[in-house]
């Protein structure tokens, strides 16, 4: 496609963040309507229960990756060039990172992208988590906590030396990411028609997938078309969360790219939906106990994200569609700790409730 007038209109980086903003608010749009989550997934299926969140979850993540391998195979997109598949993966930083995000998406209820759509509707707690992780972040690229994020993610590094991508690892063949996509749907058809979900949970969870193959598109589409190197990337939180929040801080010291105008549009499109739904509703902490929660919480999905290489988005859903190693080792690591983290926290506590009230 050409984006010739995009760029004469908005300038080489403004057309880039101007995509970011319109994938972004659509995201927003199908996140908020379908309640996408991959905490509350966990928690359900570590729980025992094969429900609706696992459903929607499963319905994004497949058509992330079968949307992308259907473009890599048909020679529309390549991603060889992405961070996901850059010169060395973080084996200790994602391992790392992943856990200490599943651990911290259970404490402040909600990962980076889930926090951005719940501040759209006026939950304030939402808010003060997604500022809170932004900065921890910010403080991990580039702060006072980068010297620690660089030691651990030195720790163990795997190499391009033809081991980044997951099925070229393996020797499969080049339609196995299809084939894994369609397998996956086939299961997430399944369990959608068994726990009867909505047409909005169907078409949004779909529609949030669809968001980061558009992503992957958009951004190798511009790079043929644009003088200044345009970074082949699609949805994620972490590094865009931290960026924006410099961006509006400082504007002359951060680049106006694709992650700034993401974030922004996520927020839009979530507070359309759900103005339009009837469903804003001012929400704060209750009490000073459950305010320390979301402060860890948020503060360890800053640390983590940045080890990880991306959040429950970007690397679960990103990194999974690009099938990079680490994204999946990342993404295993996050279902890890947040499963550890529900049974040692939440569900204790929800024990000691029902002990104290007997």
């Amino acid at each position: 496609m050409d984006f010739e007038f995009l760029i004469s209109l908005f300038g080489e980086a403004g057309a880039t963040a101007f995509g970011g903003l319109v994938l972004g608010v659509l995201f927003g749009v199908f996140a908020q309507k379908s309640q996408f989550c991959l905490r509350a997934a966990v928690v359900e299926f570590a729980r025992g229960n094969i429900g609706k969140k696992v459903a929607i979850w499963l319905l994004t993540f497949s058509a992330a990756v079968g949307g992308t391998q259907i473009l890599i195979t048909m020679g529309e997109l390549d991603i060889s060039d992405s961070r996901m598949l850059a010169s060395y993966g973080s084996l200790s930083g994602a391992i790392a990172g992943g856990l200490l995000f599943g651990v911290g998406m259970i404490l402040a209820r909600g990962c980076g992208s889930r926090l951005l759509v719940l501040a759209a509707t006026g939950n304030l707690r939402a808010l003060f988590s997604g500022l809170l992780f932004a900065a921890v972040a910010q403080a991990s690229l580039r702060g006072v906590l980068a010297p620690i994020r660089d030691s651990v993610a030195g720790a163990w590094l795997l190499h391009n030396d033809g081991g980044l991508e997951l099925i070229s690892f393996l020797g499969w063949g080049s339609y196995t990411g299809i084939y894994l996509g369609a397998v996956c749907m086939v299961i997430a058809i399944f369990y959608g028609i068994k726990n009867r979900l909505t047409p909005w949970a169907w078409i949004g969870s779909i529609g949030v997938g669809s968001m980061v193959v558009g992503g992957w598109w958009f951004t190798y589409s511009l790079s043929y078309q644009t003088f200044e190197l345009t970074q082949v990337e699609s949805m994620t939180f972490t590094g865009p969360s931290a960026d924006t929040l410099m961006y509006l801080l400082m504007p002359s010291g951060a680049a106006l790219d694709f992650d700034v105008g993401l974030v922004p549009g996520v927020f839009l499109g979530s507070f359309l939906a759900a103005l339009l739904s009837r469903e804003l509703k001012l929400q704060g902490f209750q009490d000073g106990q459950g305010m320390i929660r979301y402060i860890i919480g948020a503060s360890f999905m800053g640390m983590g994200g940045m080890l990880a290489g991306g959040c429950a988005v970007g690397a679960g859903l990103t990194g999974g569609s690009a099938f990079s190693i680490t994204a999946w080792i990342a993404l295993a690591s996050m279902w890890a700790g947040a499963a550890i983290t529900d049974a040692l926290v939440d569900r204790e506590w929800k024990v000691n409730q029902d002990v104290s009230v007997n």
